[in-house]
């Protein structure tokens, strides 16, 4: 399957859809949820076409991949999550509940998480 350009998060990189922006830089893009599974919940996005983590790991430059984390450990910080501790998501194909294919992470906190999956 192709990336498709015209994914949600394509279309808010490309500035057609607005979002709520907490941070961005040349190689990434972050922003509030819509729908916030916690007290805080950001989406963390690469600028660059990659579907899911997988694509991320195999295709992206050490200078996104740096700048990409990077900015994930800075954003954290700026929300105020890091002291007390948060979770990041990342999301693979179906099975783990990937809706949009565009590789993001989910950075969550602000309150007591729980467990990382339900009982099977």
């Amino acid at each position: 399957m192709p990336y498709d350009n015209n994914n949600i998060f394509a279309k808010i990189i490309n500035g057609e859809i607005p979002c709520d922006k907490i941070y961005e830089d040349d190689f990434v893009l972050a922003f509030k949820d819509i729908r916030p599974k916690a007290k805080v919940h950001v989406l963390v996005l690469p600028k660059n076409a990659y579907m899911s983590i997988d694509d991320f790991g195999e295709n992206a430059s050490p200078e996104e991949t740096k700048a990409f984390f990077q900015a994930v450990s800075r954003i954290a910080r700026d929300i105020g999550v890091e002291e007390m501790g948060y979770r990041v998501i990342a999301n693979h194909k179906p099975y783990s509940g990937q809706e949009v294919y565009h590789f993001h992470l989910h950075i969550l906190g602000g309150q007591p998480l729980g467990p990382l999956v339900s009982p099977i």
